[in-house]
């Protein structure tokens, strides 16, 4: 267990911590929200290149069909008994209780982001197609999610032209899949001039994005008003849970050790941007104070701290 838990003390880990004792501790340290924005772009460029060039190399495998067929199913899937327990022991409403599941339904690319890099850094590298993965599991919880308020509520949504279109052209989607296909088309050769931007520098930039994401989660936290000692605990448990699952799922269809932590990663993430917008579209009754606690404020850092080593010592053990 310990070669998991090593990752405790990676770079990239501990500046998030060092971000959440400083906004617990009432710092004034922040860094301005136009260079975090443009820091996040960055990372989601870098990490769609890089899989695609990684894709490019090792062509089209049954693995990466079948890694992408089980994140589907993970995102498809995962919202139910989420929405299920929201309702019973979290004592939520059929429309929050939907807004929620559909976030522990969908994924958090810097969550992913911090996961590969951990996992490279301990000699796990994730195949480069589950960015590919990712960009799927984006999409399906949004669309459970929405159905299960209605059925539950009979609330009506936004027109389906105006969700689609924030669903499917939603920033973080477009780059990753963009840059996805540049690195797929631009292969190794290719890949070779950007490089030093794209591969070297990405690390110290990472460290620098979870510094500010330490300070948002903590100071997110410490704001929360709509989180109770229920929800707290069900945005700790389903991190576990779902991420178990994904890498017994990974397991079961044969994928690597590194790879089938990442899936993990991805099934324990829950989304913070891309279903945040959507819900705020499709969903104005449901309360972002509520699902943005849950997600960011405590999801968020349980994975990034604990879950990245959890989920890869479960990795090494059952593939």
């Amino acid at each position: 267990m310990a070669g998991g838990f090593e990752a405790l003390l990676s770079p990239v880990i501990l500046f998030f911590v060092l971000g959440a004792a400083a906004a617990f501790a009432r710092s004034d340290l922040s860094i301005p929200e136009a260079i975090a924005k443009g820091m996040s772009l960055y990372l989601m460029a870098a990490i769609g290149l890089k899989g695609g060039v990684q894709v490019a190399a090792s062509g089209f495998t049954s693995d990466m069909l079948a890694a992408a067929c089980a994140g589907l199913a993970l995102s498809f899937l995962l919202p139910l008994p989420a929405f299920l327990a929201l309702r019973r022991f979290g004592r939520l409403d059929s429309v929050n209780a939907a807004a929620v599941a559909a976030h522990y339904g969908s994924v958090s690319v810097v969550t992913f982001v911090t996961g590969a890099e951990v996992l490279t850094s301990g000699g796990l590298p994730p195949a480069g197609y589950m960015v590919a993965v990712l960009a799927l599991m984006e999409t399906p919880a949004i669309v459970v999610g929405l159905w299960l308020a209605r059925r539950g509520a009979g609330v009506g949504a936004q027109p389906k032209g105006d969700l689609l279109h924030e669903t499917l052209l939603n920033g973080s989607v477009v780059l990753l899949v963009g840059s996805f296909a540049i690195g797929l088309v631009a292969g190794k050769e290719g890949f070779a001039p950007i490089a030093p931007v794209f591969d070297t520098a990405f690390r110290g930039i990472l460290c620098l994005f979870l510094l500010d994401m330490g300070l948002v989660a903590a100071r997110r936290l410490r704001e929360a008003r709509a989180l109770t000692a229920r929800l707290a605990g069900l945005a700790l448990l389903f991190p576990v849970v779902n991420g178990t699952l994904g890498v017994a799922v990974a397991a079961l269809i044969g994928l690597d050790a590194g790879s089938a932590a990442a899936l993990g990663i991805l099934a324990a993430s829950a989304s913070y941007i891309a279903v945040p917008a959507a819900m705020r579209l499709a969903l104005p009754q449901a309360d972002p104070g509520l699902y943005l606690a849950m997600s960011l404020a405590v999801t968020f850092p349980f994975n990034i701290t604990l879950g990245i080593p959890f989920f890869t010592f479960l990795a090494t053990r059952m593939t």
